[in-house]
C-alpha cells in the first residue's frame, strides 16, 4: 500500500511534469512545432508509472487500442513498406499510445497547486504567444526569421512564414483551455483575448486558414455545450461520429451532383489541391472499403495524392478501412459524449470546443499520424482534464 507521504511525492511529481508540459507549449508552438512529439512523449515518459484508465476513460482507451492494433496488423498489406524500423509509423503509433496516455493521466493525480501554477502558465504562455503572432504575421515572421539568423541558421523569407504559420494550428487548438485557464487562475478575459488574436493574425497575415475556422466552430460548439449541457456535447457527438463515417460517402455523393466539380473550379489552388486529394481518395477507397490498404498507404499514390489526402477521415477510411474509421469515430464520439453534464460546467464546455478545433484542423491540414499533430491533441486532452481536475478540487 502506497503511504499518504509517498502519494504526496507522486503527486507533486505529476504537477512537475505538467508545470514543464505548459510551460514548454507555448515556445515549441512557436520556434519548433514539431519538437510537441518528443516534449510529449518525454512528460509521457515521466509519468509512466502513472499509466492507468479509468473507468470513465475506457471507452475512447479501447477505441484507441483498436485503431493501433489493426494499424499494425494493417503492415501485412500495405504498399508501403519502411525501411528503417524507425520510421515504422504502426510502432510509432503504439509507444505514442502509451506515453501520451500517461501524459494525459498525469493530469488527474498531480498537485492541485503546481496544476494551478501550470495551467498559469499556459495561460500567460499563450497569451504571449498570441502577441507575438501578431508580430509575426504583420512583419512576415520578422522575430522568427531574426533568431534563426542570430543562431547562424539564416531561412527563407516564405519557408519562415510557413514554420510560424505552422504553429498557429497549435494555438488554436488550445485557445479554449488558455481563455478558461487564464479566468481560473486570476488572469480575467484578457489572456484569452490576445490568444484569439494571435489565431486571427495568422489567418490575415500568415495565410493560415484552419486555425481560425476551427476557433470559430469550436466557440459555437462551445456555446451550445453551454447552453445545452445535457443534450448539446451528445448532439457534436454524433455529429463527428457522423463526419468521420460519412466522409467518403458526402464526397462520393458531391461528385455525383456536380457540387463537388462546381467548388473545385472557383476556391483558390491550395483548396482545390486538397479536393483533388479527397476525389482520389474516395476513389481508391472504393477498392478496400473494409481493410483498407494498410498504414501509411497515402504515401504510395502520388501524384493523385501528395503524402496523404489531407483529411483525417478519408486516410482512416482508406488506409485502415471501416474498422479503422469506425474505431476513430467512437474515440472522438465518446470523448465528446462524456462532457455532457447536468449542470453548466465550463470544463465541459471548453473540452467539446477543444474537441471540434481538432477536427476542423485534421479534415483539411495534416496527415492523420503526423507525431507532432497527435501530440498537440494529446497536449490538448491533457489541458482538458487538467481544467476539469482544477474545477472539483476548487468546488471541495
Amino acid at each position: 500500500m502506497t503511504t499518504g507521504q509517498g502519494a504526496g511525492r507522486g503527486e507533486l511529481w505529476l504537477g512537475g511534469v505538467l508545470v514543464l508540459l505548459f510551460g514548454l507549449t507555448p515556445l515549441v508552438a512557436w520556434l519548433a512545432p514539431l519538437a510537441f512529439a518528443p516534449l510529449a512523449a518525454i512528460c509521457g515518459l515521466a509519468a509512466i508509472w502513472n499509466l492507468r484508465s479509468g473507468e470513465s476513460d475506457r471507452p475512447a482507451a479501447i477505441a484507441i487500442l483498436v485503431l493501433v492494433c489493426w494499424a499494425a496488423v494493417s503492415l501485412v498489406w500495405s504498399p508501403n513498406h519502411p525501411t528503417k524500423l524507425g520510421n515504422s509509423t504502426a510502432l510509432k503509433l503504439i509507444a505514442e499510445a502509451i506515453l501520451y496516455w500517461s501524459m494525459f493521466r498525469a493530469a488527474g493525480r498531480a498537485a492541485p497547486a503546481s496544476r494551478k501554477l501550470a495551467l498559469k502558465l499556459l495561460a500567460w504562455g499563450l497569451a504571449a504567444y498570441g502577441v507575438v503572432l501578431v508580430i509575426e504575421a504583420a512583419s512576415g515572421a520578422l522575430l522568427y526569421r531574426s533568431l534563426r539568423d542570430a543562431i547562424g541558421d539564416p531561412i527563407r523569407p516564405d519557408l519562415g512564414v510557413k514554420n510560424v504559420a505552422q504553429g498557429a494550428y497549435a494555438l488554436a487548438a488550445l485557445a479554449p483551455i488558455g481563455a478558461l485557464a487564464a479566468w481560473r487562475t486570476g488572469g480575467g478575459p484578457w489572456p484569452g483575448l490576445l490568444i484569439a488574436a494571435g489565431v486571427i493574425a495568422a489567418t490575415l497575415g500568415l495565410a493560415a486558414d484552419a486555425p481560425t475556422l476551427a476557433l470559430v466552430v469550436g466557440l459555437c460548439a462551445a456555446a451550445l455545450a453551454w447552453a445545452w449541457p445535457t443534450g448539446g456535447p451528445r448532439v457534436i457527438a454524433a455529429g463527428a461520429a457522423a463526419y468521420v463515417l460519412a466522409a467518403p460517402l458526402v464526397v462520393f455523393a458531391a461528385r455525383k451532383t456536380g457540387v463537388f466539380q462546381a467548388i473545385e473550379e472557383k476556391v483558390e489552388l491550395s483548396w482545390s489541391m486538397r479536393m483533388g486529394y479527397w476525389r482520389h481518395a474516395v476513389d481508391w477507397i472504393g477498392d478496400h472499403p473494409f481493410r483498407g490498404w494498410g498504414i501509411d498507404a497515402s504515401r504510395m499514390f502520388g501524384p493523385g495524392i501528395a503524402l496523404h489526402p489531407h483529411n483525417g477521415a478519408l486516410q482512416a477510411w482508406l488506409e485502415l478501412g471501416l474498422i479503422g474509421a469506425m474505431a476513430m469515430a467512437v474515440f472522438f464520439a465518446v470523448a465528446i459524449a462524456r462532457q455532457a453534464k447536468r449542470g453548466r460546467d465550463p470544463a465541459a464546455a471548453v473540452a467539446v470546443a477543444v474537441a471540434s478545433a481538432y477536427l476542423v484542423m485534421g479534415a483539411v491540414s495534416f496527415g492523420l499520424w503526423q507525431e507532432w499533430w497527435l501530440a498537440v491533441g494529446a497536449v490538448a486532452a491533457t489541458g482538458c482534464l487538467a481544467l476539469h481536475r482544477q474545477g472539483v478540487a476548487e468546488k471541495a
